[in-house]
């Protein structure tokens, strides 16, 4: 039942010490596409305090999610839901903070504009979306692997693609999104914080 994918063992310590600074330490994070759930059950240990919902567009990925979180035994995640981020209604009506790891450039550009909207509608004032992944910075040398992977991920589908932060950062404020900081992370990725 547990998928597994290796960047998470790899990128989740680096992410965590930035979630430390930015997440509020009680109230309901909202998790987009969790994918096999591993993050979710790291991430949701160490932060007792918050009440984890995670979710994935994919109803076959919920299976794992749930199944890597009951065997941390971890009381404050709830069960999996789907949840499409380009659709106009969400399961989920309110949020505290939200986390998106790895999903807009493995996604047409209408989910990365729809986790806006629906950040725009579920975040509390003051609350924050924290998104993780690879960009591409206007005005900065792009490292050649993120070339690399934005040519491999198009010749999967000509929809996906490494995003431009600069309009990532502007459909966020489309939806009053603020960016408020980016983060260099290992591996030419980046974590980026907007607050509503």
């Amino acid at each position: 039942m547990k998928r597994h994918a290796p960047a998470t063992e790899r990128n989740r310590e680096p992410l965590l010490a930035v979630l430390r600074e930015v997440l509020p330490a009680s109230g309901t994070l909202l998790e987009v596409a969790s994918g096999t759930g591993q993050h979710a059950a790291f991430f949701a240990r160490a932060f007792p305090g918050l009440t984890w919902q995670p979710t994935d567009a994919e109803p076959e990925a919920l299976e794992s999610i749930d199944a890597w979180c009951a065997g941390e035994g971890l009381a404050n995640v709830l069960p999996a839901r789907v949840l499409d981020a380009s659709a106009d209604t969400w399961p989920v009506a309110h949020a505290d903070a939200m986390l998106c790891v790895n999903m807009i450039h493995i996604a047409p550009w209408t989910a990365c504009q729809g986790l806006m909207r629906g950040a725009a509608r579920v975040l509390r004032p003051g609350g924050r979306l924290v998104l993780y992944g690879p960009y591409f910075v206007e005005g900065q040398q792009t490292a050649p692997s993120n070339i690399a992977f934005d040519e491999s991920l198009r010749a999967r589908d000509p929809s996906w693609g490494v995003r431009e932060l600069g309009a990532v950062a502007a459909e966020g404020a489309r939806n009053g999104l603020q960016r408020e900081r980016v983060v260099e992370m290992p591996s030419n990725n980046l974590t980026v914080v907007f607050t509503r």
